[in-house]
């Protein structure tokens, strides 16, 4: 089928049912997003998706068909259909009646048009049987959906439609599907007409068309302005044109008999077809019927005589020059002469471009003058350009959506590698060509980490498990951020920088990045070392104070902090002892009275600090390990109950713990065992180490 078909029903489901049910339905048949008008699909593409929408909606075939029917009589008329539908017949009987006309002007532009045919005949009692024939089967109810919507639209009437006759006969081209309707037309109800509801409109008045006021009365008195009489057309006793006259003037007509004799044939046609210059010979042994598709017999051919016939030579009787050449086809009508007991066959070639008529060596001078087939070649010929550009134009607009869904994708990566760099309203601002501003925060906390002996570790195994190592660790790492609702600021080879409270000043902020370090301690012990083969171990400093911010450079900006607490940070990581969370004063102090256990560690010299009083943070006893690892929900409140919590820039959300604490054992035992502790400060020599590129 034609693209048209499938844009209809996707048409259909979007504005029935919404885009959401289309993607659905789409992915359940596994078809493409968009079809192209002039472009030619499988027949499985549509009843896969007639398959699946029946599934998704719970509904029969039948019932989809026939939606899908009025619907595409309303697409039709919205794309541009509109003026030709109507000017097909003036009842429901002369609409049905030319529908194949329709079809075979479409296969103008639609070649491999493949469509259906239509029978009518009147009965008696006013209703009338529609013939319904096709080679797709299944698709019989969408007859009654449009036919419906026809009668309503078109000639303000119901209709039911009742299937009295389904068969499959065997035609020309094998088994076809042949359907039989009892039509039953009434008029509609009008509003200004009050209709009992236990007397309809007599269903026997189907199909007579609604009478105007000026037939009822005398046909001198209709119409203003004219007068309107009977006609009766005047016969002239004795045909007044010779045969040579008529053979030429009707170059491509054929008459024959009952049993397909030939008695007479115009002279364009014998030239081509030479045979037929032999009077008596049997026209289907030269002429096979293309459409419609019916057996080449006098019976089957008045079964259909209201159609457009499409006979096409045979190539085994066609002169030896027409062996490489397209056959010719002619397309006309089959007229029933009565008193001679014979038919007229009066056609015309069925030639559509100018490049049919030169591939059969045929000249516009072949065809006679009155016959509007040359006009129709050469208007085509124009049409043809325009459906080829409108084709390409189609297509260009696909690879357009397509691009631009390609560049929406790239951009939202883009976006989110922005952001992963630096702050969302930061990062918003640079989008937009906005300088950012450097700020003063009176009060945060950063976070430092590093590997321990991640020298040695660097030095024993491949770069490649250095890399899986990091990476491994940063995953985890990464997702306690959004866990804990802390930014994270860089890294750089094995070291690790948080902060809390820039660049969204909360409260909270020692108590955020506290458990965050928390849960790297636990997430640590997931980690492998590739050296020793047991869980890699990390150091980890906080300290608190205020920091100046802003974004630095521009061909890769960075969001960094600058100020005396980032060093004084990254001395508490460089000098703490592994596995733990060393405090510096600042941190402690906004940490105690909560519900953090933590440990004096007692002073210690600090490198261009010189001594300082330092803490460790064992634990938090107001919430579980779960919820430091985010592995469930958290359903406690911060120290600083703040109520009115701020989802920040960087799509993380605060972690909110009761107001609990318990303070450390402060014994001079415990600070001298502490204080023994080796400190290991290689911090400076490991930093000067080759930084590894870590894509996360």
């Amino acid at each position: 089928m034609y693209g048209f078909i499938n844009t209809c029903l996707k048409s259909l489901v979007v504005e029935k049912f919404g885009e959401e049910t289309w993607v659905k339905l789409r992915d359940e048949a596994g078809v493409q997003d968009t079809f192209l008008t002039y472009e030619v699909y499988k027949d499985e593409i549509t009843m896969q998706l007639v398959a699946e929408a029946c599934k998704l909606l719970g509904v029969k075939p039948e019932v989809v068909l026939r939606q899908f029917g009025e619907y595409f009589f309303e697409f039709c008329k919205r794309s541009g259909y509109d003026h030709m539908l109507r000017t097909l017949g003036g009842n429901l009987f002369e609409f049905t009646e030319n529908l194949d006309a329709l079809h075979s002007y479409l296969a103008l532009s639609y070649k491999e048009m493949n469509a259906p045919s239509f029978r009518v005949e009147r009965n008696p009692d006013g209703t009338m049987l529609l013939h319904y024939y096709s080679d797709r089967r299944g698709l019989c109810h969408i007859v009654p959906g449009i036919i419906g919507a026809v009668a309503k639209d078109f000639f303000n009437s119901e209709i039911t439609m009742e299937i009295v006759n389904q068969l499959e006969e065997l035609e020309r081209t094998g088994k076809k599907e042949h359907v039989v309707f009892l039509v039953t037309q009434w008029p509609a109800a009008q509003s200004s007409v009050v209709i009992s509801e236990t007397e309809p409109f007599p269903r026997t008045q189907s199909l007579q068309p609604l009478v105007p006021l000026c037939a009822k009365l005398h046909p001198l008195s209709c119409f203003t302005g004219k007068l309107l009489r009977g006609f009766q057309p005047v016969y002239p006793t004795a045909l007044n044109i010779d045969l040579k006259t008529f053979c030429h003037a009707f170059p491509f007509h054929i008459v024959f008999d009952e049993q397909l004799v030939v008695h007479q044939a115009g002279v364009n046609l014998q030239r081509i077809v030479p045979g037929l210059q032999t009077m008596s010979i049997h026209l289907d042994l030269y002429f096979s019927i293309v459409h419609p598709e019916v057996t080449f017999t006098i019976s089957s051919i008045r079964k259909f005589i209201n159609s457009h016939f499409v006979l096409q030579t045979r190539r085994d009787m066609m002169p030896e020059v027409w062996k490489d050449r397209p056959m010719l086809q002619l397309r006309g009508q089959m007229i029933w002469m009565p008193s001679l007991d014979c038919m007229l066959y009066q056609a015309s070639p069925l030639l559509r471009s100018l490049q049919e008529l030169e591939e059969r060596d045929m000249h516009i001078s072949d065809i006679a003058p009155h016959d509007v087939t040359r006009d129709l070649i050469l208007l085509n010929q124009q049409r043809l350009a325009e459906i080829e550009l409108s084709n390409q134009l189609e297509r260009k607009k696909e690879e357009l959506r397509l691009l631009s869904q390609h560049l929406e994708e790239e951009r939202r990566k883009t976006e989110n590698l922005l952001y992963a760099m630096l702050p969302k309203h930061v990062a918003n601002r640079l989008k937009e060509g906005k300088t950012v501003e450097a700020g003063e925060f009176k009060e945060c906390t950063i976070l430092f980490s590093d590997v321990v002996t991640f020298t040695n570790i660097c030095s024993t195994c491949e770069p490649i498990q250095i890399v899986l190592m990091l990476n491994s660790m940063y995953l985890r790492f990464d997702r306690l951020t959004t866990v804990h609702n802390v930014y994270k600021v860089e890294t750089i080879g094995d070291a690790y920088m948080v902060v809390g409270g820039v660049p969204i000043p909360v409260s909270s902020h020692a108590e955020r990045v506290a458990n965050f370090a928390l849960g790297m301690i636990l997430a640590a012990r997931e980690v492998i070392n590739p050296v020793t083969g047991g869980p890699i171990q990390i150091r980890v400093g906080l300290h608190s104070g205020p920091v100046l911010a802003g974004v630095v450079g521009e061909k890769m900006p960075r969001y960094c902090l600058f100020g005396d607490t980032v060093n004084t940070a990254s001395r508490m990581e460089s000098h703490g002892l592994p596995d733990k969370i060393h405090l510096s004063p600042t941190v402690y102090k906004a940490l105690k009275n909560k519900s953090f256990v933590i440990q004096k560690r007692g002073e210690i010299e600090v490198k261009g600090k010189g001594r300082m009083t330092t803490y460790f943070l064992e634990t938090n006893i107001g919430i579980s390990e779960q919820q430091i690892m985010g592995l469930s929900d958290l359903e406690t409140v911060d120290g600083q109950q703040d109520s009115q919590m701020n989802t920040d820039e960087f799509g993380q959300t605060d972690v909110k713990l009761t107001e609990k604490h318990m303070d450390g054992l402060d014994s001079d035992t415990e600070d001298q065992q502490l204080t023994a502790g080796a400190v290991e400060t290689n911090n400076q020599s490991k930093h000067t180490l080759t930084r590894f590129c870590v894509v996360l």
